[in-house]
């Protein structure tokens, strides 16, 4: 069990410090999104919902390879406190091999995905955007998943202002590319989604080539005695495998049911699709970043589990709670206030906007009530994968997420009863998800000494 949570100042310093930069990257990402979505919503609704579609089948279609190469976060710190710190880059070495091992699947999904939209009852001409936003991204995604597992390496090391810079170049990057080449600025044709698809490629590979520069520098490569990495490792990759597999799988199913769940919510018309897209856009914008916090928990009970240390997460649990629930109160305080503001950010400079408002607005409380819980979400989520506890958190989360998309099914297909009724069943199922993590997290199972003993065996 949990003993009674307290604030520790060091603790929380410390977290502040780890987390930080980490809500600076993943807040690059959102920011990323975002920026995409609005170009395109000034072109018009159709745009913008092609760029949620084909941007969720996008992550859709590499989300379990993700989750599997971000546990490279949890591992690092492992080595990291158990005093191994020569492992922590045979780790990323590790990664880049099931990188590239994973190419020819990722091949034949995007070959099948990319047939998947014709067949959701979209209109013709979004159909026809979604798949070539859809292609163009999954032509990097090589680069993208080495990204995430040398930038999870950098956090579980603890150096999150390497990731901070990367990403953040990454972005300084993006968005005037993205501009000139959707709209047609200096010289280059209006490309429209296509441009911002591209922009989005190039500003990958540049954020990756800045991640390796810092990781063959001479500093961490003497440190962590880089040169002697490159090679194949079955005991840390076995253990690679048994962690991540199901945070991967995880991912993979949560996004499956996510992304099923919004095509359905999409089929009500193009109103509610665009409805859709800016609520998620304003939804990234307050989620993304708590993920950087999520990364930070990982990182910081992952050392205390490699040290054997476990009486420090008790001050990490709460650290953790107390900068999330705060952050996420005044995002929840912002979206309920100014819901219209905010959602007239997307009208078109054409066209009737109403339906489109009046949806959105109504939407966007349930966003404000939801924001606290995804933080718990967060939070727990953090240190119970920190703690190597990822196959429990595969079962209650995927379980929750299908049993909601059952909902959706009857609600939206079956019954036909609306889009509010189907946005407050996706509301509630995400309170039944920080409920059941809290009550995780106080059992104390995760804990257990003869469990995390079997967590750190190879």
């Amino acid at each position: 069990m949990l003993q009674r949570l307290h604030i520790d100042k060091t603790t929380l310093k410390e977290l502040f410090v780890i987390a930080v930069p980490m809500v600076v990257s993943q807040g690059t990402f959102a920011v990323m999104i975002f920026t995409d979505r609005y170009f395109m919503s000034q072109i018009d609704p159709t745009h913008m919902a092609a760029a949620l579609g084909g941007g969720v089948a996008c992550f859709f279609s590499f989300c379990f390879f993700s989750g599997l190469l971000s546990y490279a976060n949890a591992m690092a710190a492992q080595y990291l406190g158990a005093g191994e710190s020569h492992k922590c880059p045979r780790v990323v070495t590790q990664g880049l091999i099931m990188t590239l091992c994973s190419l020819p699947l990722l091949a034949l999904i995007t070959y099948f995905v990319a047939g998947i939209f014709a067949g959701m009852g979209h209109d013709p001409r979004q159909v026809e955007l979604e798949r070539a936003y859809y292609i163009i991204l999954m032509m990097g995604i090589v680069v993208t998943l080495a990204k995430t597992c040398i930038s999870s390496y950098f956090a579980g090391i603890g150096r999150t202002r390497v990731v901070m810079i990367c990403d953040v170049f990454g972005l300084v990057v993006n968005v005037p590319l993205c501009y000139v080449m959707v709209f047609g600025k200096l010289g280059f044709p209006a490309l429209g989604i296509v441009g911002a698809g591209i922009s989005t490629i190039v500003a990958t590979v540049m954020a990756f080539l800045a991640f390796v520069g810092f990781y063959l520098a001479r500093e961490h490569r003497q440190t962590f005695k880089v040169a002697a990495s490159f090679h194949l490792d079955w005991g840390i990759m076995r253990r690679f495998l048994r962690l991540g597999f199901p945070s991967g799988m995880e991912l993979f199913l949560n996004v499956a049911a996510f992304n099923l769940f919004l095509l359905m919510f999409q089929s009500y018309g193009v109103a509610e699709g665009a409805s859709a897209a800016i609520v998620f856009n304003w939804d990234i914008l307050s989620f993304v970043p708590m993920i950087g916090l999520n990364i930070a928990m990982i990182s910081m009970v992952g050392r205390f589990v490699g040290s054997g240390d476990m009486q420090r997460t008790n001050q990490v649990v709460a650290a953790g709670f107390l900068m999330g629930l705060a952050y996420s109160a005044l995002l929840a305080v912002i979206y309920i206030s100014f819901r219209f503001p905010l959602v007239e950010v997307f009208a078109p400079p054409t066209g009737d906007f109403s339906a489109i408002r009046e949806l959105s607005a109504f939407m966007m409380v349930g966003l404000s009530s939801y924001a606290m819980a995804d933080a718990v979400c967060l939070v727990s989520g953090g240190v119970l994968r920190g703690a190597g506890d990822t196959r429990w958190l595969l079962l209650a989360s995927v379980s929750l997420h299908w049993l909601m998309l059952v909902a959706q099914y009857f609600i939206i297909l079956v019954l036909e009863l609306g889009p509010r009724v189907s946005w407050l069943s996706f509301v509630a199922m995400i309170f039944a998800l920080a409920v059941v993590y809290v009550l995780r997290l106080r059992g104390g199972v995760w804990r257990d000494p003869e469990r995390l003993r079997l967590v750190m065996a190879e």
